[in-house]
């Protein structure tokens, strides 16, 4: 007889260390924690405009170039609100007419809606495939911004940066929000890689980061002298130029600055990039090499080459109902393996970015499979 799910208690040595498997806000190291505590009395509560935030900025932004080798000209750009303000700034501030945009899960989506609700805009020309899968940009007349997603969050989808042949003058902008800075990419690739910092980077919420190359400087520039009238939070122009003074232009959460720079610190002082990137493609393997042995669990994504290393997607047998398992899991203390709500499949979404030890990833698939295996 099956156990029910109330009375199913995982052996202490099958669970994880941490049990924090969340997507976003993901799982924050308890080192950063710590280290925000040892300087609370002097860092929260206290001036953005004073030199000790203005220093951590600046830290945040060289940490930037450094972990993504940013060539001379690229600028970090700071804001608040997040990436779904960003989409709204980049309506204002980046597309000139017209944007193409790469559609294959909920987020993806929400910058193709930005656009086609801005009046002041051309209906955006939306590339759509189904979730599991992604599109590929194509060159089209008249589009002068291409927005592409590095990483789909609600479906696990990773996808390449590549810039469509033909497409001189236009920009092409990738949201990474919960790639960077565990996906490789070549700053070449793109002129506005913006993204938050509450998935790879292990902080909290309420601040958007863009890349912005040359182009993109230019073109933010550009547009800003056009006369076209733009809000002021909104302002990419005006976050540009806060930004290079090492602030930004309204009071930003201190807590989410000092976490993103202590995330930034472990990162580049242990490989950069390539080390960090290591970290989640480890989780990744033993994430989907466990599904695709299991005689219940299926990788959600097909093809391998599109799984993505940050956000795992598994799904379970009809037979076995994937949210019981989440549920009984949440009751043990292993944590936020939900499947994205709007997909609506008997699916588990794991995150594994880089704060998220590759062990605790292998000592979730024996807790699931003890779960499982309770329940049938």
């Amino acid at each position: 007889m099956c156990a029910s799910p109330n009375d199913i208690r995982i052996p202490a040595d099958l669970l994880p260390n941490d049990g924090r498997f969340g997507c976003g806000p993901s799982k924050v190291r308890p080192e950063s924690v710590q280290a925000l505590a040892d300087v609370a009395g002097t860092w929260m509560g206290t001036s953005h405009r004073q030199q000790p935030v203005k220093d951590v900025v600046a830290s945040v932004r060289r940490g930037l170039a450094d972990l993504f080798s940013l060539p001379d000209g690229y600028e970090v750009v700071l804001g608040n609100g997040g990436t779904t303000v960003f989409w709204d700034a980049a309506t204002f501030g980046l597309i000139e007419q017209r944007s193409q945009h790469l559609v294959f899960g909920e987020f993806s989506s929400k910058f193709a809606d930005a656009a086609a609700a801005a009046p002041h805009l051309q209906d955006p020309q939306r590339i759509e495939t189904e979730p599991g899968t992604h599109p590929v940009a194509q060159a089209a007349e008249g589009v002068d911004l291409y927005a592409l997603t590095h990483n789909e969050t609600s479906t696990g989808v990773a996808m390449p940066i590549e810039r469509p042949a033909n497409t001189d003058g236009a920009l092409l902008a990738v949201d990474a929000t919960s790639g960077a800075g565990a996906l490789r990419w070549r700053a070449t690739d793109a002129d506005v890689y913006y993204f938050a910092p509450q998935k790879v980077f292990a902080g909290d919420g309420g601040l958007w980061i863009a890349v912005c190359s040359p182009a993109a400087v230019e073109r933010i520039e550009r547009i800003a002298a056009s006369g076209r009238w733009v809000p002021a939070s909104l302002d990419l122009l005006t976050a540009l130029e806060n930004s290079r003074k090492d602030q930004t232009y309204n009071t930003p959460a201190l807590a989410t600055i000092f976490l993103l720079d202590q995330q930034l610190q472990w990162f580049n002082g242990n490989g950069g990039l390539e080390w960090a990137a290591g970290r989640s493609d480890t989780s990744a393997a033993t994430l989907y090499g466990w599904a695709e042995a299991s005689d219940y669990a299926t990788p959600f994504v097909a093809d391998p080459a599109k799984r993505s290393p940050v956000v795992g997607t598994v799904d379970l047998d009809a037979s076995i109902d994937a949210p019981t398992v989440s549920n009984v899991l949440r009751a043990n203390g292993v944590v936020d393996t939900d499947s994205y709500r709007k997909l609506g499949r008997n699916q588990l979404r794991i995150g594994m970015f880089p704060a998220i030890d590759p062990d605790d990833v292998a000592a979730l698939t024996r807790s699931i499979d003890y779960v499982v295996g309770e329940l049938r």
